[in-house]
């Protein structure tokens, strides 16, 4: 596959808009170093979107609650302070509870749009996603007039581009793909290169014509920087099975002279059942650093070596 193969536009489903395999995942531009370990400064923030707004890249991924709204008020600023505007840039965001609070109702989810939109400083959303719908039982966000509802009703409105759900629970995400509303899905943590618990859900999501959108491939960081930097697998110490897997990762990766987060990042890319990967960005060297994983060969050799490695044979 040649550089700009990598980097081509794909379609998401037959009417969606076209985006980059790689997504610029927002989530550190909040400022949460409670869940990373780090905090991003305002500035630090602003310049990242900046860079990804000069990128390649035209996928950006954001929602409500991170940084209780300053992802999506950091990268408003951005927008507003761009020279030039991208006409092929793709926004979503997903709709939450205020902080603190449970309600999950149609009214919240529309406040919620309102908000985002505030922010950003855009009346369009292009992927419109309930965030993390596990949180609250199935029948209620399902429910006429709930959650679910208001989502439709912001697409039929022409609000929203597409809506879909975002979250962790795979049981519950084929449950939403089984409603026959979803325009997207967005699963996190579950594919990556040593854990394919996600791969059922995958064929699932596009047996039903549902573009997949695969967001944590570094597994909160130590798919990038390995077991010794980063010693957490989705935000917990690692357990003694992932550093192992991780360990041979980083030796193979090392043997070809290709950085493991280039392997972690290509893994979800380079599958065609995947349409897109929110990958976290907390700089604008990052942003760089994205590109260039994704734009990078990596040998065939590399891939038969490490493509059938789970946890499970650590």
């Amino acid at each position: 596959m040649s550089t700009e193969d990598r980097l081509r536009h794909r379609t998401l489903g037959p009417h969606g808009p076209a985006v980059t395999p790689v997504a610029l995942g927002t989530s550190p531009l909040g400022g949460m170093p409670h869940i990373y370990g780090y905090d991003v400064d305002e500035t630090t923030a602003i310049d990242t979107v900046t860079a990804f707004l000069e990128s390649s890249l035209n996928f950006i991924d954001t929602s409500n609650d991170y940084g209780a709204g300053e992802s999506e008020r950091r990268i408003g600023v951005a927008l507003r302070e761009a020279i030039t505007p991208r006409d092929d840039l793709v926004i979503a965001t997903k709709a939450d509870p205020a902080p603190g609070s449970r309600d999950f109702s149609a009214e919240r989810i529309r406040t919620s749009f309102k908000e985002s939109t505030a922010r950003l400083g855009v009346n369009y959303i292009d992927v419109f996603y309930l965030h993390d719908p596990e949180r609250f039982a199935f029948e209620s966000v399902t429910a006429p007039g709930g959650a679910l509802d208001a989502a439709i009703a912001l697409r039929e409105s022409g609000h929203v581009g597409m809506i879909g759900v975002a979250g962790g629970d795979i049981d519950q995400m084929r449950r939403y793909i089984d409603t026959g509303k979803l325009d997207v899905l967005l699963n996190h943590s579950q594919f990556n290169l040593i854990d394919r618990t996600a791969s059922s859900l995958i064929d699932h999501a596009v047996a039903a014509g549902i573009p997949f959108i695969n967001a944590a491939p570094y597994a909160s960081g130590i798919l990038a920087k390995g077991a010794a930097t980063q010693a957490r697998y989705r935000y917990r110490p690692a357990g003694a099975a992932v550093t192992r897997a991780v360990a041979h990762l980083e030796d193979a990766a090392r043997n070809h002279g290709v950085p493991l987060a280039a392997l972690a990042l290509q893994f979800s890319t380079r599958d065609p059942r995947i349409a897109s990967t929110v990958v976290g960005a907390s700089s604008p060297s990052r942003v760089a650093a994205l590109i260039s994983n994704q734009q990078l060969a990596i040998p065939d050799e590399l891939w038969t070596e490490v493509i059938g490695l789970s946890l499970e044979e650590q």
